[in-house]
């Protein structure tokens, strides 16, 4: 790991090389490893391997948490992770990635992506209850608002146990300059 630790960064495995979506998830693995944080994503395509390959070409280092039991398709990791780990499950996989970071950015993204930022979520809700320190937990984008306030108003979960950003620039700001809510 990296002297600053690592940012685990969510998101679809669908989105398009090319597209305004991978470029922004591109630049943001870039200005994480620039910063000196090793960036660690679920190892696949679409926004993992965007960030994966921002963070490569910024001179950073990538591990992907992979779990080939559950994505028989998907043979092999990304060309830009230097340091595979493979899970045994969709639970063990997001505890590794949440065990290695010290900061979550969960980009936009599909049912998979919810988990991992539900995770995150409960992590600092746990965290705060115990009274220490929370992780940076930032969540981009209308769509986890969304998501949240229906949490907030059925489930009793606290919108203050994560950071929101409308821009995946804001987002990588709040998490290089460490804000917590």
């Amino acid at each position: 790991m990296s002297a600053n630790g690592g940012v685990a960064v969510f998101g679809s495995s669908q989105t398009a090389p090319g597209s305004t979506e991978w470029e922004e998830a591109r630049r943001a693995g870039a200005r994480i490893a620039g910063e000196g944080f090793t960036v660690i994503t679920g190892g696949y395509g679409g926004t993992m391997e965007a960030v994966s390959r921002g963070a490569a070409e910024a001179g950073g280092r990538v591990i992907g948490v992979t779990a080939p039991v559950l994505f028989p398709d998907r043979s092999t990791p990304n060309p830009f992770v230097h340091e595979v780990i493979e899970a045994s499950s969709l639970a063990n996989r997001i505890d590794i990635m949440m065990q290695r970071s010290t900061a979550t950015l969960a980009l936009p993204g599909s049912i998979g992506t919810a988990a991992e930022l539900l995770i995150s979520w409960n992590t600092n809700h746990i965290l705060r209850q115990g009274g220490a320190t929370p992780r940076v937990s930032v969540a981009v984008g209308p769509g986890w608002k969304a998501l949240a306030r229906a949490l907030v108003d059925m489930a009793g979960a606290f919108e203050d146990d994560l950071v929101w950003a409308d821009t995946v620039d804001e987002g990588v700001d709040l998490v290089l300059s460490g804000s917590v809510t």
